[in-house]
């Protein structure tokens, strides 16, 4: 059984994506947590009894509501989660980038709820206008949940561990393989039974700079086939955004240099480019592609390129952290930069022995750095910004210059402030890299400023620019003539008087309704319950009532489940005895005078140690050397990690007896000193990414920003707060261009790959209903052409759901389970077919009763002695005793071996029957090494001994076609003609298997 349920992206303009697959015997799989642009928490539901949860892109629609559904749903994180390690490391610094970019992330509590608290305290009226928001999770908080995620290699199956809600997984086997598209990105293989489902979303098989292709072809078949692992899948879930989409003719190169082309005609003029862009996956192409374009033509001393004089940012808050992830996941990437870097090491090694012998001879001098290896991502041209204050600084200057900024939708991140002061210079441009949707969904409330761009793109009203390439071929950029757009400003302002009383009533009935909430199994939730009072008991605050700060961690409803089922089970003190000093926090002592057994020791809580087939699962992190210990859980670990506070039972430094370091205490010079040091440290870390060197020298125009970024960010309030909303109209006379730079697969690469694939059942989601639409009509017509069903077959296998709608996607075959008696089994003979055991079997098949002694003797003998003595001790009567006995018999089909008689009758009737599928290729290596001369002629067709034509027609089927003597040339083979010689070959490739 297979129901495919999808939660978000189906048949929308909203590139979200959430699937829900449920499979035989209560399984769940949750694949992907996105989220959009907005942030809108309606569109989150919490699904019960998940079994595993995969993530396939480390990108905003795919797991920005990670973290959200961590802290605000009940045992979110006791479920467990697989990944590929790219995604978990840029998923991090996305999230952590998200939310200390936009209020919005926070989520803005629902007015019904705050109404119902209202009303029930007997409030005044609340004012409609009013959006509190939840407390959002913090840096370590998020942190702490991507490492909860179990990282997994690409063609490596594994088999899962269930959560402890969820019915066994029955032999479940999860495989990732290479999406494209991003760093990491997965398409998902599950194996279950007999359902073989593939799930790809968001995938791209062209190689690009950065990223190899999506991993469905054979590299060693040539690439002409499938590989077998994703070949005919009982079901393939696959995107269908990019289905009207043509690619470029060119490829790659072309694209790249429409690119470059646009930013040098802007840029010659003087004026800015503006580039949007993700901020943790597509931004790495983008970042790779122009800061090699820069040294390449800093490096061309003779040319009078614009590129010398123009300046290069990426601007992100968190694009530090991203970079260095990135420097140490090359083995991810594309085979080409592995290569690079190694050609790199070997110049820097040339230019470091070359200096030595220089600075041995008179005049010398070895005191200039050099010989440093330049990688991939070890930018020279290309400065990093984190700071809103080094934004405005940079979008103040005059001069050419390009910046990369999140976010591509222009909602949220430095793009939109960018956008803002540039919009008004008709020299200044802005480059889309992919495209937004229709023209309806701009009509609507939840229409993204990228999208309204994307429109005004589209419309091309006010006329369009056309600029020279280098190759001659025209630019287009459209001109905006002065329209207004709105540009939304989010802020985050503290609860104040009443306000913050209505919050503390919704905080009041958000309590109580938890600890109504009826908990139906209390043993699934033991384990969440202790996991989160070691936590909180380090984190709970002295103070109950009146801390501001504490309010929002009331949200989490899974302290409230904890704290409710240790009411229900009655675990006081005096029932937990010495396990107090672990379960509640605020006891560090426990009286063991005249105590007995364990309550005389210190109580030990063992870790549960989780192992596979090969053995403990072991975290990479935990052998990581110091120095790649960089921002683990979500920290640099170059300045020393995190300086906490003082807390009760913590211990201190020597000197820092002051638990606060306030004026006055002997622990505030420390403090002091160390926050001088960190200040330093971050100034460090900068320049040693490349945020402020251009070739080993301090910018000016950011050195002089270093004091005052410091101090950004203070005026963010941490406790209860609500979110105030600000437009500005702009008036847009920017040009407007597009360069797809989305990474995403296009008709052709469907239209290929698809009929390639041949699934059985296939469910489109992840695309608009103009494109869902388009690619099932193709793939109807494509699918009838390579099955042998009939159009109405092939017409109820292709699905087309809508958010919310339940497809039974579910394998059409009959299949019984039969037995096999021991005498048959003695007579199998197995051949072997690429790596598969074949045999063919002849039997009789009859109804058997089948006793459970004869194939589980133990277990069936230690059964019935348990149910004697269970009836002697309840005095049960010998009839019931029988009875219980007689159940561990049932009526099972036997496969045995066939009488006398009707064997000799069969063996007439039965067909030798040829098995397998053996590829021109190898038979062309098979005859080479047989000293024949094979070479193909034409597609699909192999010539041998120049006599000789193999023809393949399909699957399955080959055609030998020529004469059956030999030549004279061939002396060794002129007692076999070739022909014979070519049949025997295909016949050793082949398992012959005998019907009798």
């Amino acid at each position: 059984m297979f129901n495919f349920v999808p939660l978000l992206g189906a048949q929308s303009s909203t590139s979200a994506s959430q699937s829900l697959l449920e499979l035989d015997g209560g399984v769940k799989v949750l694949v992907d947590v996105g989220w959009d642009e907005f942030f809108t928490v309606s569109k989150l539901k919490a699904l019960e009894s998940l079994s595993i949860i995969l993530l396939t892109h480390a990108t905003t629609s795919h797991l920005g509501a990670f973290a959200h559904c961590c802290k605000n749903f009940p045992l979110f994180t006791q479920i467990p989660i697989y990944a590929t390690t790219p995604v978990i490391s840029l998923g991090r610094t996305l999230l952590q980038d998200i939310y200390s970019s936009t209020p919005l992330a926070s989520t803005v509590i629902p007015k019904e709820n705050l109404a119902e608290s209202s009303y029930a305290s007997g409030s005044a009226q609340l004012d409609p206008s009013l959006r509190f928001l939840l407390q959002p999770p913090t840096t370590e908080e998020i942190a702490h949940y991507f490492s909860l995620i179990h990282p997994l290699k690409y063609s490596q199956p594994h088999e899962p561990l269930p959560s402890a809600f969820s019915p066994p997984l029955n032999g479940l086997k999860i495989t990732a393989y290479n999406a494209g598209h991003t760093l990491g990105g997965t398409i998902w293989h599950l194996q279950h039974g007999m359902e073989s489902i593939v799930h790809a979303v968001d995938w791209n098989q062209v190689r690009e700079n950065v990223l190899g292709g999506a991993a469905w072809l054979d590299a060693s078949a040539g690439g002409a086939e499938v590989i077998e692992q994703l070949r005919k899948p009982t079901a393939l879930v696959c995107s269908s955004r990019g289905a009207e989409k043509i690619s470029l003719t060119g490829g790659r190169k072309r694209r790249d240099d429409l690119l470059l082309d646009t930013i040098r005609a802007t840029v010659a003029k003087g004026g800015t480019v503006l580039i949007p862009t993700d901020t943790s996956a597509r931004v790495l192409e983008l970042a790779y592609l122009l800061e090699h374009a820069w040294r390449k033509e800093h490096s061309s001393s003779g040319s009078d390129s614009p590129f010398k004089s123009t300046k290069l940012y990426l601007a992100s808050k968190n694009v530090g952290a991203t970079m260095r992830y990135a420097r140490s996941m090359l083995e991810w990437m594309d085979e080409n930069i592995a290569k690079e870097l190694e050609a790199d090491e070997a110049t820097a090694t040339t230019k470091k022995q070359h200096k030595r012998t220089d600075s041995k001879q008179p005049g010398g001098r070895d005191s200039q750095p050099g010989g440093k290896a330049s990688g991939p991502f070890d930018f020279k041209h290309l400065k990093l910004l984190e700071r809103r204050i080094q934004v405005d600084k940079i979008t103040s200057a005059k001069g050419p210059r390009v910046i990369l900024a999140s976010d591509a939708s222009l909602e949220w991140g430095f793009s939109k402030e960018v956008l803002r002061k540039i919009a008004a210079d008709p020299m200044n441009l802005i480059v889309l890299t992919e495209s937004y949707g229709t023209r309806g969904n701009v009509a609507s409330e939840e229409a993204s400023l990228a999208s309204l761009l994307w429109w005004w793109y589209q419309e091309r009203r006010d006329g369009v620019a056309l600029e020279a390439g280098a190759d001659g071929q025209n630019l287009e950029q459209v001109h905006t003539g002065g329209r207004e757009m709105q540009i939304k400003s989010a802020e985050q302002v503290a609860l104040e008087g009443k306000e913050l009383l209505t919050y503390q009533q919704y905080l009041a009935t958000q309590r109580r309704l938890q600890n109504q909430m009826p908990i139906g199994n209390t043993a699934v939730t033991e384990t969440a319950a202790d996991a989160i009072d070691e936590t909180s008991s380090t984190s709970s605050s002295s103070s109950e009532e009146s801390d501001p700060e504490r309010q929002g961690k009331a949200l989490n409803t899974s302290a409230a489940v904890a704290n409710l089922n240790r009411n229900k089970a009655g675990l006081n003190k005096e029932t937990l005895g010495v396990n107090v000093l672990l379960r509640q926090p605020g006891v560090y002592d426990y009286d063991v005078r005249g105590k007995k057994g364990r309550d005389q020791m210190f109580p030990f809580v063992s870790k549960r140690r989780r192992a596979d087939d090969f053995g403990e699962l072991i975290r990479p992190d935990d052998y990581l050397r110091a120095e790649e210990r960089d921002d683990v859980d979500g920290h640099d670990m170059r300045d020393g990690g995190p300086s906490k506070d003082n807390k009760l039972g913590q211990k201190r430094k020597w000197g820092a007896t002051g638990s606060q370091g306030e004026k006055g205490e002997p622990g505030s010079r420390l403090t002091n000193k160390r926050r001088q040091h960190d200040s330093n440290m971050t100034d460090q870390r900068g320049m040693s990414n490349g945020e402020n060197l251009t070739n080993g020298h301090v910018d000016p125009e950011l050195d002089e920003l270093s004091d005052a970024s410091d101090s950004e960010g203070d005026d963010v309030p941490s406790g209860p707060s609500k979110l105030v909303v600000e437009t500005h109209l702009v008036e847009a006379h920017l040009k407007i261009a597009y360069v797809d730079f989305a990474g995403l697969h296009d008709q052709r690469s469907l239209s290929m790959l698809i009929p390639l694939i041949q699934p059985r059942k296939l469910i489109l989601v992840g695309g608009n209903v103009g494109e869902t639409e388009y690619l099932a009509s193709e793939c109807r017509q494509k699918l009838i052409s390579i099955s042998s069903g009939t159009a109405e077959g092939t017409q109820n296998n292709i699905f087309t759901p809508t958010n919310g709608q339940m497809v039974n996607a579910s394998v059409d075959t009959n299949a019984w389970t039969v037995k096999l008696s021991n005498a048959l089994v003695k007579r199998l003979r197995w051949q072997n077919v690429r790596g598969l055991g074949v045999v063919t079997l002849m039997g009789h098949l009859a109804a058997t009763a089948v006793d459970e002694q004869q194939s589980a003797d133990s277990m069936s003998q230690k059964r019935q002695k348990l149910i004697k003595e269970n009836a002697e001790e309840s005095q049960l009567d010998e009839k019931s005793i029988e009875k219980s006995i007689e159940k561990t018999q049932h009526v099972a089909p036997v496969l045995d071996v066939l009488p006398p008689s009707m064997a000799a009758a069969t063996r007439s009737i039965a067909q030798p029957l040829h098995v397998g599928d053996l590829r021109l290729a190898d038979l062309r290596k098979i005859l080479q090494s047989a000293g024949h001369t094979a070479e193909f002629r034409g597609e699909g067709t192999l010539l041998i001994d120049g006599l000789v034509a193999v023809r393949k027609t399909a699957t399955g089927r080959l055609e030998v076609e020529g004469g059956g003597l030999g030549l004279p040339d061939y002396p060794a083979r002129s007692l076999e003609g070739s022909f014979y010689a070519v049949k025997r070959k295909i016949y050793d490739g082949l398992a012959v298997i005998a019907g009798g």
